[in-house]
């Protein structure tokens, strides 16, 4: 596969899948992988914003609670992998790359959504618990459709 059909193959699943696999790395070395809200889904994430200027490739952005082991963890070790898969058409994509922790605001404020106040005591995305990770891959490795495929970004 062309790195163009790759890259197009990735938008496509992640803006059909509602939950995503993020995979970052522990105290002890160990990967740690969770199911994230997919904000590039546009069901899910009607009217939101999915990148931002200045946006590389493929940048996917999570929240999650500042008091989540994801946040020590990142700021341990930068390296992550996010996984996209759909197990009935066989397809799985692995995004090998860097992640940080936000501090913007108005990025925080762009992607907040007023039915997260639950998860955060103030209730709002200036929550002191309300964070945004910002995720770019720079390799891709997956099968579709038959094919295996590795792209260098």
């Amino acid at each position: 596969m062309e790195k163009k059909e790759v890259i197009d193959l990735v938008n496509a699943l992640s803006e059909s899948l509602s939950v995503i696999y993020l995979t970052s790395i522990d105290e002890n070395s160990y990967p740690q992988t969770r199911a994230m809200f997919n904000l590039r889904n546009p069901k899910t994430n009607e009217g939101y914003p999915t990148s931002f200027e200045g946006d590389e490739a493929l940048t996917f952005y999570f929240t999650t609670n500042t008091s989540s082991q994801k946040i020590p963890q990142i700021k341990n070790s930068k390296k992550a992998s996010v996984y996209l898969c759909k197990p009935d058409c066989f397809d799985g994509i692995l995004l090998k790359g860097d992640i940080e922790i936000i501090e913007d605001t108005k990025i925080k404020q762009a992607l907040w959504r007023d039915g997260w106040k639950m998860y955060y005591p103030q209730g709002n995305p200036n929550d002191p618990d309300y964070s945004i990770l910002r995720f770019v891959p720079h390799k891709i490795q997956g099968w579709s459709r038959g094919q295996k495929f590795e792209v260098d970004l």
